[in-house]
């Protein structure tokens, strides 16, 4: 079982920056594959960003690309999520999820895909 945690959260303004970290309990996340996923008011929980287990591999919906990176910190069990010009439509509960897969494999985009899930952090962005 691997427990998460997500944080980072704040209310911001329109163009400013946030670091979300999602903290996994156990070192075996270093084989995980880690995805972030949000979700607004009224919607559906959408893909965000992923890396995978050797984090060689990341993947971003189109709609953050080239404002928002995903990395990871090993020795930390730490997934951070850097958002950078961030837009009102950026308001959501982001969370972070884990599967564990083989050192190679591509992370997925889909919910289901995952099999661990943190409890969120609320991103609000607002003038």
């Amino acid at each position: 079982q691997v427990q998460l945690v997500e944080s980072g959260g704040r209310l911001v303004q329109p163009g400013d920056s946030l670091r979300l970290s999602c903290v996994a309990s156990r070192r075996a996340v270093s084989e995980h594959a880690v995805g972030w996923f949000r979700q607004g008011p009224g919607q559906d929980r959408e893909f965000v960003a992923a890396i995978s287990r050797n984090g060689k591999e990341s993947l971003y919906t189109d709609s953050v690309k080239g404002r928002f990176t995903i990395s990871r910190d090993y020795d930390k069990n730490t997934v951070y999520l850097q958002m950078n010009g961030l837009k009102p439509e950026d308001t959501a509960v982001y969370y972070c999820a884990t599967r564990r897969t083989i050192l190679t494999m591509s992370p997925g985009v889909q919910p289901d895909w995952y099999h661990y899930w943190g409890q969120g952090t609320q991103v609000t962005v607002s003038s």
